[in-house]
């Protein structure tokens, strides 16, 4: 993580000292005079990162550095760190909306691209970090896999929309999902609200339909799965078990859980062809 202080642009570099503490190491940054904030990590670090700068005015950039780089691939700007560090000086600052949430045993967490609960979340809850170091993104296919005829948890989903059953949960400010698919194909990052997509059903052999249409680009039409715009939801176990939910690709608790829209909380750099791609969005 690097950070820019206004007196004289004096560019500083800042490791970061362990899981969960890149958010307290921007807000002192922030403190000590940095006018840019310039995360370099995967999704997790990012998030991280970010957590220190929303709320303020403070301009933040990214460095793909993980796994997926969703969010540099959602922006178009690829996950080439040489290549997206060459165009930081031409990004264009944009107040974007990020998600909130609030799980059962956790702290308040943000998020800048999704939240995943149920099946999605114990997906990325059982990779194997060995496994992840070899494989890369294909450890997450694989954790996938070995879900199948296992017995899925649901959740009633509850919206201002509407209350509706669910086993996989997607609550997404971005089309890009892992890096490989479109699963929300709608929302961008300069919209106000989520794109929800809900997958019914405790059998885990229903996915195997359900992400045959995911990957034809025909979710909107297979039975089973419901497509929401909302700026609200909130997540209720149905029975005793827990309900697992990542935030940003990272374990972050379990439901009972209530996720919102904060508008307007974040100044991100972004590509001008991705805001002009998505001006109407």
């Amino acid at each position: 993580m690097a950070t820019l202080e206004r007196a004289g642009h004096t560019a500083r570099r800042l490791p970061t000292k362990g899981p969960g503490t890149a958010g307290e190491q921007t807000r002192q940054a922030i403190a000590d005079g940095a006018d840019l904030i310039l995360a370099c990590g995967g999704d997790g670090t990012i998030n991280e990162a970010a957590a220190g700068v929303i709320g303020s005015q403070i301009p933040f950039a990214i460095l793909p550095g993980g796994t997926a780089n969703v969010l540099s691939m959602e922006t178009g700007q690829g996950s080439n760190m040489v290549k997206v560090a060459a165009s930081i000086a031409g990004l264009v600052p944009r107040r974007i909306s990020i998600g909130k949430f609030d799980a059962a045993g956790a702290p308040t967490r943000h998020f800048l691209i999704m939240l995943g609960a149920g099946l999605d979340a114990k997906v990325v809850a059982e990779v194997r970090p060995h496994i992840k170091r070899k494989l890369g993104k294909a450890a997450y296919w694989i954790s996938g896999l070995m879900q199948t005829g296992k017995r899925l948890e649901e959740s009633i989903v509850r919206t201002p929309e509407g209350d509706f059953k669910a086993s996989f949960i997607l609550v997404s400010r971005v089309r890009n999902y892992g890096g490989d698919l479109s699963i929300a194909r709608s929302v961008t990052l300069l919209d106000d609200d989520f794109e929800v997509v809900l997958f019914e059903g405790s059998n885990s052999f229903r996915f195997l339909p359900y992400f045959a249409a995911v990957i034809a680009g025909q979710q909107k039409h297979m039975p089973g799965i419901k497509i929401l715009r909302t700026k609200r939801v909130e997540l209720e176990p149905i029975g005793g078990n827990a309900v697992l939910v990542q935030a940003d690709g990272e374990l972050s608790g379990s439901a009972p859980a209530r996720i919102e829209i904060v508008p307007q909380a974040l100044t991100l750099l972004l590509p001008q062809k991705y805001l002009d791609q998505h001006k109407n969005g």
